[in-house]
């Protein structure tokens, strides 16, 4: 009887252990919660909030008569979206089209459209604080549409401003 009681209660403790909030971690930092993909051997994060999902490349239809960083479009479910190939937009060294092309589908309420990443490397929370302002390598184009770089060197883009810009908007 006695040692089952000790069992109980030893249970009790541990669960009451298991159960309390962890130390050291602090509850006011913000997160930028964002999905990490690759650009031509670097990697790149767009911000979860300005993305709609993420879809295989499967069947793209080329587009006559657009700029060069228009791929073609893709039908999504019913839905033809324009396919922007982000690295021709940043001047970044082509790579080529492999089966590990995804899109990442841009949402704003005035627009939506996709962008290739050459490979998806998953989601990932990043504590405000880590994210620095810029690097010395990142110049002109991507510059403009930085938000800023982690420690670890994922350069995370500005979504607000790429999906706002009204160079991705073609006529």
């Amino acid at each position: 009887m006695n040692s089952s009681k000790e069992k109980a209660r030893t249970l009790r403790e541990r669960a009451r252990a298991l159960a309390r909030e962890p130390e050291g971690i602090e509850e006011d930092e913000s997160h930028l919660e964002v999905v990490v993909f690759m650009l031509a051997h670097e990697r790149y994060a767009l911000e979860l909030t300005h993305i709609r999902e993420v879809y295989p490349l499967k069947e793209l239809t080329p587009l006559p008569g657009t700029p060069d960083f228009v791929l073609g479009i893709i039908n999504v479910r019913g839905q033809i979206l324009s396919i922007i190939d982000i690295k021709r937009f940043f001047e970044l060294p082509e790579k080529g089209l492999t089966n590990l092309n995804q899109v990442i589908i841009l949402e704003s309420e005035e627009m939506e459209f996709g962008i290739l990443a050459d490979e998806i490397l998953g989601t990932k929370s990043i504590p405000a604080s880590t994210i620095q302002a810029s690097l010395p390598t990142l110049t002109g184009i991507r510059a403009d549409y930085l938000k800023g770089v982690t420690g670890d060197r994922v350069v995370i883009l500005d979504g607000e401003k790429i999906v706002s810009d009204e160079k991705m908007v073609v006529q």
